[in-house]
């Protein structure tokens, strides 16, 4: 089977705070947009933010992963592991606010990966990983 870029879509509660921060700070290309949504192309894969009231938007949660408390729902994409640091980097001079700052995660054990966390202006939390052996994306 082949496998297409995914399609994502998400709420803001401020489309110009979010457009700003997908195009400006994680580099993301702007496609077609309305007064109520834009689309991204967020590495590869279409991300479509659309405005919500902020009180229509339901509060995120969090579950315990590896001593941290994980952002649930949150949404990212796997990075090759040189790739990881040169954006982890990036991130760091423009003085974003990590949920969870840049680490290894299961040092030494199946599906060691690289891990980070950040929120978006208006909430949405963002994972972005790599893992130090890629066929071990899907390991047991």
């Amino acid at each position: 089977m082949r496998v297409q870029p995914f399609h994502l879509a998400i709420p803001v509660s401020d489309l110009q705070k979010a457009r700003k921060f997908y195009k400006e700070t994680l580099g993301c290309g702007e496609g077609r947009s309305s007064d109520h949504w834009v689309d991204f192309n967020f590495f590869g894969h279409q991300l479509v933010i659309h405005y919500k009231p902020k009180e229509e938007i339901e509060k995120a949660h969090s579950n315990p992963v590896d001593g941290k408390d994980v952002p649930i729902p949150h949404f990212g994409v796997v990075l090759e592991w040189d790739v990881f640091e040169e954006f982890a980097n990036l991130l760091r001079s423009k003085s974003l606010e990590f949920e969870i700052e840049p680490y290894i995660r299961f040092q030494g054990q199946v599906g060691e990966q690289a891990t980070m966390f950040f929120k978006d202006p208006c909430g949405n939390a963002l994972e972005f990983k790599a893992f130090k052996n890629k066929d071990q994306l899907f390991a047991k």
